[in-house]
């Protein structure tokens, strides 16, 4: 399931790169940075646009609906959203809750 998840991320940071341009989204891997309040290439509306994005994906893959953007999220003090790696972490507690 992990493998599958952190495909997902990935196939939709490239989609990302070639819509808008993103130089550092044209090849991405497990270590890309993602939010650049945390040294990556996403602004805080482009992370919004992700995470909307993930969400829809997740919820049609998965079956189940699930939110990224949550109060736990919002309060912890390592953000989800700094790499993949990280970013596929927590969609994988998400979807085990």
């Amino acid at each position: 399931m992990k493998e599958k998840i952190q495909n997902l991320i990935i196939k939709t940071l490239l989609n990302y790169g070639n819509d808008y341009e993103i130089k550092e989204l044209k090849s991405v891997n497990s270590e890309t940075k993602l939010y650049n309040g945390l040294g990556g290439c996403l602004d805080s509306l482009a992370l919004v646009s992700l995470i909307s994005d993930l969400e829809e994906i997740l919820s049609e893959e998965f079956n189940k609906e699930i939110i990224l953007a949550d109060e736990k999220m919002m309060s912890s003090r390592n953000s989800p959203f700094k790499d993949v790696n990280s970013l596929t972490e927590y969609i994988v507690q998400k979807i085990e809750e």
